[in-house]
């Protein structure tokens, strides 16, 4: 199905980038993107800063050594730097001049060849993964590969626009389930895993309750807190602009989306936005509402990598993580969870609690790869991304005023097999 999107359906939006975490719905750009080249330019970067990375980890034992000889090695020390530094820096000269010379070659393409990578299955991937390890930093880069939000048919980006929404939904109900996939995630990861028939909880919605479902597709990478702040404004648009009076929203996100999904009906009661009204369920499926124990396990090993000259390239290459990587430490919804904070820091203060949309019913599923989840491997991994305890929102110092009723657990069930499975 064709839409009527801006340039060669790329997204008419770019981030801003304000380090407040103001930013909300993206301006539109100036210049076509082109993701190609702006790949490009991101591995020849990142393959001079990983040479740079090779020269510290061979620069960490050498200079323990060194300080243990004492200063009968300074001579050899000062030789041994210098040698080190040219060829390292050779190295990373060298690569940049490739990236200059390949950029300066795509930037030679004709407008019409392919650049957008985002459009199809694979690239989205791609560009997914990017995002959601370093999304920030891209997008205060203004990068070509910053995804901005956006509603999406067919991996092509829909703007809010009457006339553009007709034409993408022409079968608009006035219910609306809008879908929000995890950290490296895309809109088309609901379908993926949907079995041979690819058919995801949106098509058994629209075909069993007449609701019309709205994928959501956005940069991963950046804080939780901004991304809500972005699907609130987006949602406002897009209930303004339906082709019909829309009654009832439904959210549907899965992990990170849960977190966004709650942010978003957060900073939407606070700025008494239209479309929050609507809102009468909030569905969270395996979401990390106290935090992920592997973004808390990456946080400390970080402090501890960062502690020794030999490991200490790991550590700052850990330390590159996204805001939206940190955010999932605690379950982070907010700003000031974050800003004017060292991210860093091991004291970390917690994290604020946001209260439930009360004109919503909050449901949630928490997942366990044993089928019940006392079960001690079940306790330890959970769905092998999150813990059972976190996903049911609650811990032994926080608690989510879930009611136990409109939650479930699934046994024998990992965390991406959410994204499809009958039960839920």
């Amino acid at each position: 199905m064709p839409h009527p999107v801006g340039g060669d359906s790329s997204p008419s939006h770019v981030t801003t980038g304000r380090p407040d975490g103001t930013s909300g719905m993206p301006s539109l750009p100036a210049r076509r993107p082109d993701e190609v080249r702006a790949l490009s330019r991101l591995a020849f970067d990142e393959l001079a800063g990983f040479i740079g990375g090779i020269g510290g980890f061979q620069r960490g034992p050498a200079e323990r050594a060194f300080r243990a000889v004492g200063w009968g090695a300074k001579p050899t020390e000062l030789v041994y730097t210098a040698i080190t530094n040219r060829v390292y820096g050779g190295l990373r000269g060298a690569t940049h001049a490739l990236g200059t010379g390949a950029d300066r070659v795509l930037g030679l393409r004709q407008p019409t060849e392919g650049r957008r990578l985002s459009s199809n299955p694979i690239g989205s991937f791609a560009i997914a993964v990017l995002d959601g390890l370093i999304g920030d930093a891209l997008e205060e880069q203004q990068s070509d590969l910053a995804e901005p939000m956006a509603v999406r048919v067919d991996g092509r980006v829909v703007d809010p626009e009457p006339p553009v929404l007709v034409q993408a939904f022409p079968q608009a109900t006035p219910r609306l389930v809008v879908f929000v996939h995890g950290l490296m995630g895309t809109e088309l990861g609901w379908k993926w895993f949907g079995g041979p028939s690819k058919e995801s909880y949106g098509d058994r919605l629209a075909r069993d309750l007449g609701a019309t479902p709205v994928f959501i597709r956005y940069n991963t990478g950046r804080h939780i807190s901004q991304n809500g702040r972005s699907l609130c404004e987006l949602l406002e648009q897009v209930v303004a602009a339906w082709p019909v009076q829309v009654e009832q929203i439904a959210v549907v996100g899965h992990s990170m989306g849960g977190l966004v999904s709650r942010s978003a009906c957060y900073r939407g009661f606070e700025d008494e936005a239209d479309w929050v009204r609507r809102v009468r369920h909030v569905v969270s499926l395996g979401t990390p509402h106290m935090g992920a124990p592997m973004a808390q396990a990456v946080h400390y090993a970080t402090a501890g990598l960062c502690a020794l000259p030999e490991t200490r390239p790991l550590g700052d290459f850990l330390r590159r993580r996204s805001g939206g990587i940190r955010d999932l430490r605690q379950g982070s919804l907010v700003d000031e969870d974050w800003r004017d904070c060292d991210p860093d820091s091991l004291g970390a203060a917690a994290c604020r609690e946001v209260p439930l949309l009360e004109c919503a019913t909050h449901h949630f599923v928490a997942a366990t790869v044993t089928r019940s989840p006392k079960h001690p491997l079940g306790r330890l991994v959970g769905d092998w991304l999150v813990l059972e305890p976190s996903a049911s929102g609650r811990s032994r110092t926080r608690r989510i005023p879930f009611e136990v009723e409109d939650g479930m657990h699934l046994g024998a069930t990992n965390h991406i097999a959410l994204l499809t499975h009958r039960a839920v």
